[in-house]
């Protein structure tokens, strides 16, 4: 079977950062998928689930509600290896093109308090799957250690 794009990537050599991780072509659109990459892979231990969760119901709200981005968004979930999320945008992007707006929205989680957004039985699947106080230690982390200044070696994956 082949080996689907994602696992040829050198996860040995994988930063924290914002990565294309592919661009399909959908209904006469590009949509980008970004690989927004929290932990270094096997380097550091991955998101608490029940971190990863929270800002998921985060940045998924955030993004939906950003006045410029919002149209674009497609999805906001997190990867299966607990390192980071995938965002799917509509248009031919570069992690350059969002790095403001993911520096916005990690600020956004670093910085919420009060209730999170869909993490009530009627509205989640897993309610009680939530943890705001790591959540926004992650956010913080990510935000102030990577973003605030990121660079080509957290915008290109490694070879």
């Amino acid at each position: 079977m082949k080996k689907i794009p994602s696992f040829t990537i050198n996860h040995e050599r994988l930063l924290r950062g914002i990565y294309v991780s592919r661009k399909d072509e959908v209904g006469g659109d590009v949509v980008t998928t970004f690989d927004i990459r929290m932990k270094e892979p096997n380097r550091e231990p991955a998101l608490h689930p029940g971190a990863l969760h929270t800002i998921e119901h985060l940045a998924a709200t955030y993004l939906r509600n950003d006045p410029e981005w919002a149209d674009r968004v497609v999805y906001w979930g997190p990867m299966g290896c607990l390192t980071g999320n995938y965002l799917l945008m509509r248009g031919d992007l570069e992690p350059s093109d969002i790095a403001p707006l993911m520096r916005h929205t990690f600020k956004f989680i670093a910085d919420f308090s009060g209730e999170v957004p869909g993490a009530a039985p009627r509205d989640c699947g897993n309610y009680l799957l939530h943890d705001l106080p790591m959540a926004r230690l992650e956010a913080r982390k990510f935000l102030t250690e990577v973003l605030e200044n990121i660079g080509e070696e957290n915008m290109v994956y490694p070879e």
